[in-house]
């Protein structure tokens, strides 16, 4: 005998009274309970389902997921849940009258669940429950958990990589350049005469400068594995992964020209051109030091050295 809503008044009642949607099908895909909760949400009022097939109702789900979960549970007597990471709207439900007009779907998460009754006459249940809010807080989480990590990874004054993060990307390249036999570049650069900057303009025009400067250079990195980092003070590094010694100092010295070209006042300088310039060491691991990530640095240091040795505003490569 084919189960009804009139022979089930109580049924009807105690799941028209929980906040999740319940329906249950028969054999033949029929609609034979239909909670409050979907009309609710579907704006279709339980009479105008019973005894209609589900397909009808939802012709967009044949073929699809839930379709193969709902012949599973019947035939097979197999229960199926799905998630809302794989299948976040299967149903026309929505959370309002507003959200219906807008076209905003909830997001669901459906239960299937075989249903045996006397007679061996078989029954499946559907229970879906609105994951809209644990969805919107997982999202607020991954976005926190992605700015914290930026914080931790991102200089406060400059907004570029800091030193840890420097340590870290310099660290895997080295062992991958190593790895692979491939070339990697790495160039340290500092603010030439930036102490006399700061007693002449003192703290905070010096940290403006700071920020003009490694805005202009970090623009400059067009690969996402290069790597413009704050390495302390006013001294700053470059990783080029896969990048020759000669094409870094290429390089090098297009950013010693990008920063004579910001034309910022420093009369305090000693030098000629009374404005901000940057030295520049650059090494790479086709040039010997493909052993450590200290040999890299040092041999960086060196180069970096011997270009403020040398008058600065210049590149001098190891």
């Amino acid at each position: 005998m084919r189960c009804s809503v009139e022979s089930l008044p109580l049924l009807q009642g105690v799941i028209d009274c929980i906040d999740v949607g319940a329906l249950v099908l028969d054999a033949n895909h029929c609609i034979v309970l239909w909670n409050r909760w979907m009309s609710q949400h579907t704006g279709v009022l339980s009479a105008e389902t019973l005894e209609r097939n589900f397909f009808d109702l939802f012709p967009e789900q044949r073929d699809k997921r839930l379709d193969t979960a709902i012949r599973q549970a019947l035939n097979n007597n197999m229960p199926a849940l799905l998630s809302q990471t794989l299948n976040r709207w299967p149903l026309p439900l929505y959370s309002s009258k507003s959200a219906a007009e807008k076209g905003e779907r909830m997001q669901q998460q459906i239960t299937v669940s075989p249903l045996n009754i006397a007679n061996n006459e078989r029954y499946c249940l559907l229970q879906v429950t609105d994951v809209s809010a644990a969805v919107q807080r997982e999202s607020l989480l991954r976005e926190q958990a992605m700015a914290l990590r930026s914080q931790t990874l991102l200089d406060d004054l400059t907004g570029v990589a800091n030193r840890r993060h420097f340590d870290m990307a310099i660290d895997r390249e080295t062992r991958r350049a190593r790895r692979m036999g491939t070339s990697l570049s790495l160039m340290m650069l500092d603010i030439d005469f930036f102490k006399a900057y700061n007693d002449h303009y003192g703290h905070q025009q010096g940290d403006a400068c700071l920020e003009a400067v490694a805005s202009a250079l970090s623009t400059m990195q067009q690969r996402p594995a290069d790597l413009f980092a704050r390495y302390g003070g006013e001294e700053f590094a470059v990783i080029l992964p896969d990048t020759p010694g000669d094409a870094a100092v290429m390089m090098a010295n297009a950013m010693c020209r990008k920063v004579r070209d910001l034309r910022i006042p420093h009369q305090a300088a000693r030098a000629d051109e009374r404005i901000i310039t940057i030295s520049i060491g650059v090494a790479s691991t086709d040039s010997g030091h493909a052993g450590e990530v200290y040999d890299l640095i040092n041999a960086a240091d060196r180069a970096l050295y011997q270009a403020k040795a040398c008058g600065r505003n210049r590149v001098e490569s190891l």
